[in-house]
């Protein structure tokens, strides 16, 4: 059976374990690396792969994974799907992914493509946990409880601050679905503590939470890519009250996000040209293997 062939768009935290996730599964190869220098300070560990500037430089790829900041990556998808490539990311801004859904749709059904946007862990696979949840009870409350972990879109977000060197945000849960954002940031010489505080509190990504600032020597220092969550729903089911269903995982993140993409870039190929989210995709599409296999071990 051909392998799918994918490209990885950026080589940071989610890149670097996306290609692990590739190298890992049998119906995949790597058709190459994007990134922004290309082959400039290549790292050893890619060595085997084609190192490229622009996706065009690439051959025959099927599906292209985008390993960017969620700010990012509708720019490269408007960029890579007119030219008939699939694409996944993990957009986490939670807010704007009916609009990134609908800005996208219409594109990939013009040029005949697919692609699975906010395909994360949450975004993502906590969706899918969400949305089975509220099937078994439909009328009640669910609540969703991150961490304590380091968040990377919120990371990326203080990082693109001025007067940031470098940050991590860590999220610590309150409760029922509430959450306190612990940032630790390196200044850049000159900045002030008090104007990044600001600009980072004023970000929708921040906004809706309580949010602490703190200035430390090194980020490297207190830096744990460990995250978790923990979700709850209580409701009924029929006429029946009192259901209570609950789901908790501790996980590395970039390395549980790239594993995510590896799988909805398989089902890209199983998909109709559109745009979905990973609560529209069977979830049995993003399984490697035969389908009549697969359902004699899982059902």
């Amino acid at each position: 059976m051909k392998k799918i062939r994918a490209a990885v768009v950026g080589y940071g935290n989610i890149g670097q374990y996306t290609l692990q996730a590739l190298e890992a599964a049998g119906d995949f190869e790597v058709a190459g690396i994007v990134r922004r220098h290309g082959a400039e300070n290549k790292p050893t560990e890619l060595a085997q792969y084609e190192v490229v500037k622009d996706i065009r430089e690439l051959k025959d790829v099927d599906v292209a994974i985008l390993a960017t900041p969620s700010r990012s990556c509708e720019e490269y998808a408007k960029q890579i799907l007119p030219l008939g490539i699939n694409t996944v990311d993990s957009f986490d801004i939670h807010s704007s992914i009916v609009s990134y859904r609908r800005t996208l749709m219409p594109i990939c059904k013009e040029h005949n493509a697919v692609s699975i946007i906010s395909a994360g862990w949450d975004p993502g696979s906590d969706s899918i946990v969400r949305t089975l949840m509220q099937s078994l009870a439909p009328k009640g409350l669910s609540y969703t409880n991150f961490g304590p972990g380091m968040s990377m879109g919120h990371s990326v977000c203080v990082r693109s601050k001025e007067g940031v060197k470098n940050a991590l945000s860590m999220t610590i849960p309150k409760g029922e679905g509430l959450h306190r954002r612990m940032v630790y940031v390196e200044l850049e010489e000159g900045a002030k503590l008090e104007d990044v505080t600001a600009a980072i509190k004023a970000d929708p990504y921040f906004s809706n939470d309580e949010t602490h600032v703190f200035e430390v020597p090194s980020v490297d220092a207190v830096r744990d890519m460990g995250h978790g969550v923990h979700l709850t729903r209580k409701g009924v089911s029929g006429k029946t009250q009192n259901q209570r269903m609950e789901f908790i995982m501790s996980i590395n993140n970039p390395a549980l996000t790239g594993q995510v993409l590896v799988n909805v870039a398989r089902a890209t190929m199983r998909l109709q040209p559109g745009c979905y989210t990973m609560v529209e995709v069977p979830v049995i599409d993003m399984l490697e293997g035969d389908r009549e296999e697969l359902i004699s071990h899982l059902v």
